[in-house]
């Protein structure tokens, strides 16, 4: 399994925008859907968004009207741009793709090292 590489993340003020971008193998592009996650500190990794082969994306409750996703499977590139960031969204963010049967999904590839999103005053 290759471990996809998550980019842009940063310290941002509440209210600030941010985006972060997934890059992963033309395959995982090609064939799977893909999905961001993040983990807070002191919490356990949590599913945040998911973009379809079809461009379908769902979003976490929490995220809903602020973050969009976006893919690129010419550039095998995912964004995920950030909206009216709160503090609560601060932790580490890690994109994969993903298989989806039923209510489960199973992620596919080996976790990357994640981008640190930081939103402070």
């Amino acid at each position: 399994q290759e471990q996809p590489v998550e980019s842009g993340g940063g310290l941002v003020q509440p209210g600030g925008s941010l985006r972060l971008s997934c890059r992963a193998s033309r395959k995982s592009f090609l064939y799977n859907h893909m999905a961001w996650y993040r983990q807070a500190p002191g919490k356990q990794r949590e599913w945040v968004a998911t973009i379809t082969l079809g461009g379908t994306a769902k979003f976490e409750d929490s995220v809903k009207g602020r973050f969009t996703l976006s893919r690129d499977n010419v550039q095998n590139v995912m964004f995920l741009q950030m909206n009216s960031l709160k503090p609560e969204d601060t932790g580490v963010y890690y994109c994969n793709a993903v298989r989806i049967e039923g209510s489960t999904m199973t992620t596919l590839n080996s976790w990357g090292q994640g981008t640190q999103v930081t939103v402070s005053s």
